[in-house]
């Protein structure tokens, strides 16, 4: 094992003295598309995304205190429909529960007492060593009109959120066929607009539980006249938190896809003192991410259906673009085909903090038994994203000639397929 590193790290050597890492060009050779993800992207359906956004509009108003007794109008319709269709998406591969919370009043946006249910959809991954890592994707069911209170008025709620459910169910629809290393978890969260309580109480049960990423899909069926090819990711923390992390694989995965809508990292958590569910994962300790459209159109959103001095007002099911929210779903599903399949990140990685010019990275292996290999990316530290890579095989260590305090370094695995395994950010040890 040590030759074998000696004659890598030589190889290694001879690559990096061609750059610095400061320069911003990726010098990796693009990626090719794995065709089992290509094969499953195809089947995701815009049309079939646009008429679940019409029937979940149909309901009238899901606001979380909105009648529950009712088959054709409010929030407990809305809430059987999807369990519904979630069970028949999922054709018997995915385990569907409709997960109830009793919430107190509180004296703001809940007035009283209410049951909150999550409809919540999981699809085991079939490898042993993987099934315990979860991934989620998720979206919220209730809506609003202007008047958070208002639980009667109409509220068709179609960009937000039926646009993110819809992609829930289409996604449930088409990895429900795949069998997956990881366990994916399609979730259908209420109570968002009155103060992120499903997501809040579901994240509550997860206590010892290994998620490992979770993409919220909030406000994605309307582009608004923004890029039609870009879908924004929020993600919280530092540069090199786990949330920026998962942010950063979504867009590399969307390069390595070809997706018509790309994932573009927003270095923020979420919109300017505004939030979603992903914050509720966040806050409870899970890698979050939002997607949400390339921008918005405010009269469409948190508005009374009405026409006011020739303006229409209202989040109603015309404004919503299949096309464009199956190209978001397209990013989604392929980001957790790479997540659920890839191997584990290797754990430990770390820099090790010697007075040298030069640097010196380790790791530990993988636990995952199908790793072929793993790669040093490394970047400047005035660059959110990884320029640079280098295939160091089966190694557990390398050690470039670079600077240290120059660059930031990571480690990923990777296995037989091309399925790569977020990075794991090196951190300055002393030894």
């Amino acid at each position: 094992m040590r030759s074998a590193w000696r004659l890598g790290a030589v190889a290694l050597l001879a690559a990096c003295k061609h750059g610095h890492g400061s320069s911003g060009h990726r010098d990796a050779a693009p990626r090719a598309s794995i065709p089992e993800v290509a094969t499953m992207l195809a089947e995701i359906d815009a049309t079939r995304l646009k008429a679940d956004v019409d029937r979940l509009a149909a309901f009238g108003t899901r606001h979380t205190l909105s009648d529950t007794t009712s088959e054709t109008r409010g929030v407990g319709a809305a809430r059987r429909w999807i369990e519904s269709e979630m069970r028949r998406a999922g054709g018997g591969a995915v385990q569907v529960t409709a997960e109830s919370h009793l919430v107190h009043a509180d004296g703001k946006r809940v007035p009283r007492d209410v049951e909150i249910v999550d409809i919540v959809g999981v699809l085991p991954g079939v490898s042993p060593q993987a099934r315990s890592r979860r991934y989620y994707v998720v979206g919220h069911y209730d809506s609003r009109c202007s008047d958070p209170m208002n639980a009667t008025s109409d509220a068709p709620g179609a960009n937000d959120d039926a646009s993110g459910v819809a992609l829930v169910l289409e996604l449930a629809r088409v990895l429900s066929k795949r069998r997956l290393d990881a366990t994916v978890v399609f979730l259908a969260t209420a109570g968002e607009e009155q103060g992120l309580l499903g997501a809040k109480e579901h994240a509550a049960t997860l206590n010892g539980v290994d998620v490992r990423g979770v993409l919220n899909d909030d406000i994605v069926g309307d582009p608004a006249g923004g890029d039609r090819h870009v879908v924004r990711v929020f993600s919280k923390g530092d540069d090199d938190s786990a949330a920026r992390a998962l942010a950063r694989f979504a867009l590399e995965t969307g390069e390595q896809e070809h997706l018509e809508v790309m994932p573009e990292m927003v270095l923020r958590p979420d919109r300017t003192l505004r939030g979603g569910d992903h914050l509720s994962f966040s806050e409870a300790g899970f890698p979050a991410v939002r997607f949400t459209a390339s921008a918005e159109d405010y009269t469409r959103q948190h508005q009374d259906v009405r026409t006011e001095n020739g303006v229409a007002y209202g989040d109603t099911p015309e404004h919503v673009d299949g096309a464009y929210l199956a190209g978001v779903a397209r990013a989604n599903a392929a980001t957790l085909m790479h997540l659920a399949n890839a191997p584990e990140p290797p754990p430990d990685a770390r820099l090790v903090a010697e007075l040298s010019n030069d640097t010196l990275l380790r790791w530990s292996p993988s636990h995952d038994g199908d790793v072929a290999g793993y790669e040093v990316v490394w970047r400047a530290t005035t660059s959110a994203t990884w320029e640079h890579v280098r295939d160091v095989g089966r190694a557990i260590e390398a050690r470039l000639p670079l600077s240290k305090d120059d660059s930031f370094f990571g480690v990923r695995a990777y296995d037989a397929k091309g399925y790569r395994s977020p990075v794991a950010f090196a951190r300055p040890v002393a030894q």
